[in-house]
């Protein structure tokens, strides 16, 4: 009865994608709810190549459905631009203590499916005729002044955002990442492109809400050199791409070739994540190098220029290897643009990084520093931001360290993803 079923509903899922039943393969995903509290926008990514093998190279579309026939975005993402996918992602509401199961069909059919779109990605190009053209990916040459490379991109480095909130990455030595808030949920920044005018501010559409200056603002990756950290200065080449732009993810990757760190050279790849639904994002570093296990590097909040409050925090496991790590966060208030000196916003910023990557923490004059050493060259940290904007606001430093705290626990006790065939 079961295998009927799965049939028939594969059947449903064909119709309506329009596809060849000879040409598809149909899954189920099963995603766990284990915490006593329900769960919006569960992130759930299959990997295609473990799931269906040789097969996985053939996919060209997709199509999610709940086991009531109710339909799910989805996207399929080629992580490597090797042309071919490699995940399939969506999101899903998982009530309290509860598994929900998913089918999925994989088609070689292309599909005219669009969904609208609750995350996205762009890089633009500075242009003298004002056009500001697309483009997927970028790379300089180590060489260039890096106000050059940063002043080329339209927005100074890719962008990506979620309904809730929005970041850039600067295209410079820098690698900052840069925040902005929105009073109400909506896409924004490829109207804005960070550059919110009064008009844009005074229509809703939010503007750019920290300045970070000397700081590590809102979780930017940094070397970590004599207890300092380090701009990522010496480089042969570094570049950015936008890997995924929605509907249900975003991701942005930017690198490092050649990197002159510490007195060694060091190969580095930074991965932003940002899931419909959610104001947080995964980072995921990559680094190759002689001995690289037992380098240091740092991550962090600012410490806000005006209210400050903030704070570092050792985090308790949950059970033997599981939990732990530590949480930064501050708020307060700023002024983002120095030149609009009434406009003063005011700020919540988290950072949680688990505890495989975690060195030590330390308090500077203009941050909570995290410091963090790979693992088997990896890196995992995930960083949260909120605006004091927003409709539904933190309205206080309390709510927004409560939120964090809610935030970390979920993390240590995430949902759980099973495919069967």
């Amino acid at each position: 009865m079961k295998n009927r079923k799965l049939f028939l509903l594969a059947a449903v899922l064909l119709m309506a994608g329009g596809w060849s039943a000879a040409m598809a393969q149909t899954v189920r995903v099963i995603v766990t709810n284990p915490s006593g509290t329900d769960r919006k926008d569960v992130p759930v990514v299959v990997d295609l190549k473990k799931t269906l093998g040789k097969k996985a190279a053939n996919v060209i579309s997709s199509f999610v459905a709940t086991t009531t026939n109710e339909e799910i975005a989805s996207q399929l993402d080629d992580l490597d631009g090797d042309l071919v996918y490699d995940e399939l992602a969506f999101v899903a509401d998982i009530p309290a203590h509860s598994t929900a199961t998913f089918r999925v069909a994989f088609s070689e059919m292309e599909s005219q499916k669009i969904y609208t779109k609750r995350t996205a990605a762009f890089m633009k190009v500075w242009d003298r005729k004002y056009r500001y053209p697309y483009i997927n990916s970028i790379e300089y040459q180590g060489c260039n002044e890096p106000l050059a490379t940063y002043d080329a991109i339209y927005g100074h480095g890719a962008q990506w955002e979620s309904e809730l909130v929005g970041f850039r990455v600067y295209m410079d030595h820098r690698q900052s990442i840069d925040i902005y808030g929105k009073p109400t949920p909506q896409l924004v920044l490829d109207k804005t492109n960070f550059y919110s005018t009064r008009e844009d501010i005074a229509a809703g559409l939010g503007c750019d809400i920290l300045f970070a200056g000397a700081s590590v603002g809102a979780g930017s990756f940094r070397g970590y050199v004599d207890g300092k950290p380090t701009y990522v200065d010496s480089v042969e080449a570094r570049g950015q791409r936008v890997i995924a732009s929605g509907p249900v993810r975003a991701i942005v990757e930017v690198w490092d070739k050649n990197w002159w760190y510490n007195g060694k050279t060091l190969q580095m790849r930074q991965r932003y994540t940002i899931y419909a639904g959610h104001r947080d994002v995964q980072v995921d570093i990559q680094l190759r190098g002689a001995d690289i296990d037992n380098e240091q590097f740092c991550t962090g909040v600012q410490k806000i220029e005006m209210d400050n409050e903030g704070f570092l925090e050792k985090l308790p496991s949950l059970a033997e290897g599981v939990g732990g790590g530590s949480l930064a966060a501050s708020w307060g208030k700023n002024i983002p643009d120095k030149a609009a000196q009434d406009l003063v916003e005011g700020v919540g910023l988290g950072v949680y990084a688990p505890a495989a990557y975690l060195s030590s923490t330390k308090e500077d004059d203009l941050n909570y520093l995290t410091i963090l050493h790979p693992v088997n060259g990896c890196i995992r940290y995930h960083l949260a931001i909120c605006a004091l904007m927003e409709k539904d606001a933190f309205k206080d430093a309390k709510a927004w360290f409560s939120w964090l705290h809610q935030w970390h626990a979920e993390l240590n006790q995430p949902s759980t993803v099973s495919v069967k065939r």
